[in-house]
């Protein structure tokens, strides 16, 4: 069947027309998406467009710094997304990401996409080299302008797929139910980054846009009195405080949720779910991205790293000594890398568990049905 232009037209403006009725769109924003919107696996009306595709630029082009400039340049507490592919490690500073919040990068052959949504305090990487209709196909992310739930929704330049940052779920367009694989990422100081990897490279802030990397322009907005999160529309869940941060596992697609609280207090929990042994290791070194303007500033809220105890087929059960971790079968202490730096498995590695940090929040918007840890 053929069409005529002005008839194609008609449906371009058509389209176009009733996504701007679907959604929210208080700024009445022109959007020109090409997204086929009659795909979709949840309501249009659930998101809210706030600025135009990008308007929040991500980075495409990322450039590293050695450790040296990291540190002249960055504060040593703050936060950074470390990621270990193929034996190279990078990191990523909330700083700078809060700005971006999506960063396409690869190594070697491994396509991946870094992504933070200052909101939901949600900090996931994902695989973007995904597979469509039978062909390999690597994806580039961008900043959709749209929330949902308060998260940010990201959207591919291949497709024009709309993605939930938080789930890595395409919910709208031609890749709907298409999942993005969660590649494991730790939480981490910059100085425990540069202690554990100093080989390790750092994004820097020649990203090409003149921001005010080190402020944070969300200010006090992790306040755990504060009841109402930006820009949520939905029932705030009161199991927990609604800025408590969480840290999340899923075992056998069920999930369990540790509140911050808990495991500052407990500084090691060793636990089993779903008959699967776990650890979780806390440092006091890292502060909030989203406490004061300066985030130098800001107020200490630590790492959680989470592993496996399990390592030569023997169990270990953690206590927390000084900065390190030992475990009570062979003395041995580790760090919070989960590697161990002297006893009998020295230079061994604990089995990374993935895991998220998030706000409770946001957590209880997208998976309300959770187990919650309590001492």
């Amino acid at each position: 069947m053929k069409y005529t232009s002005r008839f194609l037209l008609f449906i371009v403006i058509l389209s176009y027309s009733l996504l701007s009725t679907a959604q929210n769109n208080p700024r009445n924003l022109i959007l020109n998406w090409k997204t086929d919107t009659s795909i979709h696996s949840v309501p249009l009306g659930e998101f809210t467009a706030l600025m135009l595709r990008d308007g929040i630029p991500p980075i495409d082009t990322p450039i590293f710094w050695e450790k040296e400039k990291a540190t002249e340049n960055l504060f040593l507490h703050e936060p950074v997304i470390t990621v270990v592919i193929d034996n190279e490690t990078r990191a990523y500073p909330l700083s700078i990401l809060m700005f971006h919040e999506v960063v396409n990068d690869q190594i070697g052959n491994n396509y991946f996409t870094v992504t933070y949504c200052p909101l939901c305090n949600a900090a996931i990487v994902f695989n973007r080299n995904i597979v469509i209709n039978g062909k390999p196909t690597v994806l580039d992310f961008g900043v959709s302008g749209m929330l949902r739930n308060s998260d940010m929704v990201m959207w591919d330049r291949q497709t024009e797929s709309w993605w939930q940052q938080f789930t890595g779920e395409a919910i709208v367009g031609e890749l709907k139910g298409t999942e993005l694989p969660i590649i494991n990422s730790q939480l981490l100081s910059l100085e425990e980054f540069i202690e554990n990897y100093p080989n390790g490279k750092v994004l820097s802030t020649e990203t090409g846009h003149e921001m005010k990397y080190g402020h944070n322009p969300y200010t006090s907005y992790d306040n755990l009195d504060n009841t109402q999160p930006r820009l949520f529309k939905g029932k705030v869940d009161e199991r927990l405080p609604a800025m408590e941060r969480i840290v999340n596992i899923d075992v056998n697609n069920k999930q369990k949720i540790y509140p911050l609280t808990i495991i500052q207090n407990a500084q090691v929990i060793n636990d089993v779910f779903e008959n699967k042994n776990i650890v979780l290791f806390y440092s006091d070194k890292t502060v909030s991205v989203l406490d004061q303007n300066d985030i130098a500033q800001s107020k200490k809220i630590g790492s959680v790293t989470v592993f496996s105890p399990i390592i030569k087929n023997k169990k270990l059960e953690f206590v927390k000594e000084g900065e390190f971790f030992i475990d009570k079968q062979t003395k041995s202490k580790w760090n919070i890398t989960g590697k161990c730096i002297e006893g009998k498995f020295k230079n061994q590695h604990l089995a990374p568990v993935i895991h998220g940090n998030h706000f409770a929040f946001a957590w209880f918007a997208f998976n309300p049905d959770c187990e919650i840890y309590n001492q």
